[in-house]
């Protein structure tokens, strides 16, 4: 997979919604945020905080809001793209560039702006770390291994052990396992190549 590296980059690719992602790209310009990217995504950033982003999809754009949740959204644009697994996300999908209104847009962007400036998050929960079987045994078998594993950040070692745990059968999940065990001695976590 290609890593974008700049916001004309990913416009490039995205030749069917150039014109609409250009409209958001045009008012978020026009704030105080920060054009970067991030995850192969155009992100905006004000202090170093992600605040807003913009996608394309096959069927539509979206113009994401990290803390999208604790916007008061009163026309009701905003869904949990990721409903169950997202608390704060909220995006704001357009069809076609003739939807997008730009004051409307604006004004979304300058309280999403206020709102992380007062520091307003939602910060997620920890999660537990629950290691598989399969994991476990190799790391009781392993002294130099379990270091390793150690030695990583906890949601580097939580990835690697929802990644065996996800698997149903259990060939897959030795297989992962086995997949695994490089990287982890290397130290690196399962998705560095997209970070």
């Amino acid at each position: 997979m290609e890593k974008t590296i700049s916001v004309e980059a990913y416009l490039q690719k995205h030749d069917k919604w150039r014109k609409a992602l250009e409209t958001l790209r045009d008012v978020l310009r026009k704030t105080e945020l920060q054009e970067t990217v991030k995850w192969g995504l155009p992100t905006y950033t004000v202090n170093g905080k992600n605040v807003v982003g913009f996608a394309a999809f096959k069927e539509h754009i979206a113009l994401w809001f990290h803390n999208g949740a604790l916007l008061r959204d009163e026309h009701s644009v905003l869904v949990n793209a990721q409903e169950g697994k997202t608390k704060a996300l909220r995006q704001w999908r357009f069809t076609s560039e003739t939807e997008i209104e730009k004051d409307k847009v604006r004004r979304y962007v300058e309280e999403a702006i206020a709102n992380q400036k007062q520091g307003k998050e939602i910060k997620p929960e920890k999660k537990e770390l629950v290691i598989p079987q399969e994991l476990l045994r190799k790391l009781q078998e392993d002294r130099s291994f379990h270091e390793k594993f150690e030695a990583l950040a906890p949601y580097k070692q939580r990835e690697y052990a929802g990644y065996i745990e996800e698997a149903k059968r259990e060939t897959t999940r030795y297989a992962r396992l086995e997949k695994i065990i490089p990287l982890i001695l290397e130290g690196k976590g399962l998705h560095d190549q997209y970070r």
